[in-house]
């Protein structure tokens, strides 16, 4: 009989420390920045070695609803320099059973090829050319993303980059 419960204990414990909690994330998505492969980078032109520049930064969300299956656009750049708002999609995330509480990172890539990511020069000259007065240009992005729901994520700010103009 000893054995009997001892194996019922035993048992009991297994299933009480091998079901998982759901993580407790709130159900508005919450980014954060975790770098750049390289603060430096060569703008985009003819001649210029092929390059990428990578952006990555983690995400939780509460009810797990990023990620949209149509052409709607849920992640948002906004360039320090001009205040542009360059879109991005996240793929779709399927839910999975009860706890739908998501994390993650995600990894954006920007290749220098000319209207990419461009220097802008202070006397309104072309971008994507060399300028032999403005040798760098810097920029950094303000990040935010939103789930299905409509929910918006906190803003981030990244480290600022410089672009080598020539």
């Amino acid at each position: 009989m000893n054995i009997q419960i001892s194996t019922l204990v035993a048992a009991l414990a297994f299933f009480a420390f091998s079901c998982v909690q759901p993580p407790d994330y709130p159900e508005e998505p919450v980014i954060e920045y975790i770098g750049f492969n390289t603060l430096t980078f060569p703008q985009g032109g003819a001649g210029t070695p092929s390059d990428t520049l990578i952006l990555t930064f983690g995400f939780t969300d509460g009810d797990g609803n990023l990620g949209f299956d149509d052409s709607t656009v849920d992640v948002f750049l906004t360039d320090s320099r001009t205040g542009f708002v360059d879109v991005k999609k996240l793929p779709v995330i399927p839910s999975e059973g009860v706890g739908n509480g998501i994390s993650g990172e995600v990894t954006l890539r920007f290749p220098n090829q000319p209207s990419q990511i461009c220097c802008l020069y202070p006397d309104q000259s072309t971008g994507c050319q060399p300028n032999p007065n403005y040798p760098t240009d810097t920029f950094s992005f303000e990040i935010q993303i939103q789930d299905r729901d409509g929910n918006r994520s906190n803003i981030i700010r990244t480290e600022t980059v410089t672009l080598l103009c020539q």
